[in-house]
């Protein structure tokens, strides 16, 4: 099947706008009005958008929807339109938008969007001044004190076809002055929107022999690997581009469905000693080919011809690196072949969706022949030691968390040794001292993998964790969103962080909008429940809670929630408490 045929269900900031008095205008001069309309659009309306990271889904007449991965740049982008409209507008003859936004869950197909979060913007959109924007209470409670820009409430609204009142806020050009700076720094420093974006999608194994799926896909992620590491370019984690993997594609789609400028395709041939790699790098926005080449080298070669990729591609966009991202991508880890190739297993393992007790043994096994082979491996000790934290989350081994956690910190301990200022190393070694307590030593050894590689979604949403714990909220918002926007097909996992967050800052109705997206696609999660109905006790959907809560029961019937707050190693109490309040709101049991 096609992608463009798939259907998809996903969280997304949805914006609707539409023209005031569009047809009076067009009565008056449908000529001139439509040339005014395409002027607005190509001038300031399609820039706009694209500058805050948005796809315009459709234009209906007078109309526009408009998807964003994130809220903050939804609202940003209607703002600007709305300044930029403004300082032109004609009172007779100039283009004035309403636009509404809104945060809810969306279904896609085709280029198409639809639900009840579509739904809503559209409302909201009417709900709109002419120049103003109208937001939903969700959004409200998502940008905070993100943006510097008022919004007054509005109060409760009932709409059509929505079967529930809906809580608005409004913005008007005149009661708001132009963003600071400070804003548009910080603004800049996360999202990074003026970097080239790129998605590397799993080479094609063409070796006769389809055990080598694994050699061709290790190739990939470490191309992956060496191009996070370049400060000047945003790079799709491994779990996103590879859901692409099999499939027949447009790379233009690729582009719009990732977010991205640009698309590296290739294949990988191996035969006995020798291997072939071909690689292409394509413009997604126009399909046309940037940079193609072709290596044929012996497989020993087979380090230097990664690398090489990686630099044709930072030389094709025209990005300089520093000398210190130079010595990052020409590092080699490992000259054992079959170790490599043991890690390779070991890696793609790890990112295996649903990983159960089955696969992590395997794994693990991957793991040991790796760094028997070559005992100063520190990416192999460093993989090989997250998959015994795993088991301290999951129990696969049946040796117990302390045991888990002891056989973890033994190999972490040997990759820092190996490489003190690795990336996985010290990667590693913050998930451990985050999930023992020790949230501050968590904090520094994540900045010195994030330092390596900007754009290293798992190292964002751990740092994203590390916050959460620590109370440090709005900060962990940051990171888990843009750890979603480089790692789409992986976002659910974040979600519940990200739903945390939000949570503990009092925004429980976006808790709620995210925990639900949640459970769309992880059904069996306890704790996801246990966090939803809290939240929906918090703000009175009494009922909704319970059934959550027995869904939650029929799903794990020992589900102990204090025990599970302790595990989160919260620095601040009362956010544990605020959980148990929200559960005992809804009249449900707050231990076991």
């Amino acid at each position: 099947m096609m992608a463009t045929d798939q259907i998809k269900r996903r969280l997304a900031a949805i914006l609707a706008a539409d023209v005031v008095g569009y047809s009076r205008l067009m009565a008056a001069d449908e000529i001139g009005t439509l040339a005014l309309l395409n002027q607005h659009r190509e001038t300031h309306f399609a820039p706009i958008i694209a500058s805050n990271n948005g796809r315009i889904v459709k234009l209906m007449g007078d109309g526009t929807l408009v998807e964003f991965n994130s809220v903050v740049d939804a609202v940003n982008c209607a703002v600007a339109i709305q300044r930029a409209a403004g300082s032109e507008k004609d009172d007779d003859t100039g283009i004035i938008l309403r636009i509404g936004i809104n945060l809810g869950d969306i279904i896609t197909q085709n280029d198409d969007i639809f639900g009840d979060g579509v739904n809503i913007a559209a409302r909201l959109e009417q709900l709109a001044e002419p120049g103003g924007i109208c937001i939903s209470s969700v959004v409200n409670e998502s940008i905070g004190s993100r943006i510097e820009e008022t919004f007054h409430d509005g109060g409760e609204v009932t709409v059509k076809n929505i079967d529930r009142p809906l809580q608005v806020f409004h913005w008007r050009a005149d009661d708001s002055s132009p963003p600071s700076t400070r804003g548009q720094s910080i603004k800049e420093s996360n999202n990074r929107s003026d970097n080239p974006a790129i998605a590397v999608l799993p080479f094609d194994n063409m070796s006769k022999d389809p055990d080598q799926e694994y050699f061709s896909d290790g190739i990939s992620e470490d191309i992956i690997t060496d191009l996070s590491k370049v400060s000047g370019l945003q790079v799709i984690a491994r779990n996103s581009s590879f859901a692409y993997k099999g499939r027949s594609v447009d790379l233009r789609m690729v582009g719009e469905e990732l977010g991205v400028n640009f698309v590296l395709e290739g294949s990988v041939r191996r035969a006995g000693e020798r291997v072939r790699i071909t690689a292409q790098l394509i413009n997604a926005e126009t399909g046309g080919h940037v940079w193609a080449d072709r290596y044929d080298r012996d497989l020993t070669d087979i380090f230097a011809v990664q690398d090489e990729v990686t630099f044709e591609i930072v030389n094709a966009l025209k990005i300089k690196l520093t000398s210190r991202e130079k010595a990052n991508i020409a590092q080699v880890e490992t000259t054992n072949l079959r170790a490599h190739e043991c890690y390779m297993q070991l890696r793609g393992l790890l990112f295996f969706p649903g990983m159960d007790e089955r696969i992590w043994r395997q794994a693990v096994a991957y793991g040991h022949e790796a760094i028997a082979l070559d005992p100063s491996y520190a990416p192999a000790h460093a993989i090989l030691s997250m998959m015994h934290l795993l088991d301290y989350h999951n129990g696969w081994s049946n040796d117990g968390s302390q045991i888990a956690l002891d056989k973890c910190k033994r190999l972490l301990d040997r990759a820092i040794e190996l490489d003190p200022d690795g990336l996985l190393s010290n990667h590693v070694f913050a998930a451990h001292a985050r999930w023992t307590g020790r949230l501050d030593i968590a904090e520094k050894s994540i900045a010195k993998s994030l330092a390596i590689s900007p754009d290293y979604a798992m190292g964002l949403f751990t740092r994203g964790e590390i916050y959460v714990a620590a109370g440090k909220l709005q900060e962990a918002i940051v990171d888990l969103e843009r750890a979603i926007r480089l790692n789409p097909s992986y976002g659910h996992q974040y979600l519940q962080f990200l739903a945390m967050a939000h949570f503990l800052q009092g925004n429980y109705e976006t808790a709620i909008v995210m925990l639900r997206e949640r459970l769309l696609s992880v059904r069996n999660t306890d704790v996801g429940r246990a966090w939803l109905a809290a939240a929906l006790g918090h703000v009175g959907e009494l009922d909704e809670a319970r059934r959550v809560w027995a869904d939650l029961l029929s799903i794990n019937a020992d589900f102990c929630i204090t025990t599970r707050l302790e595990r989160l190693k919260f620095a601040d109490k009362s956010h544990s408490d605020s959980v148990i309040a929200g559960l005992a709101k809804a009249g449900l049991p707050n231990s076991d």
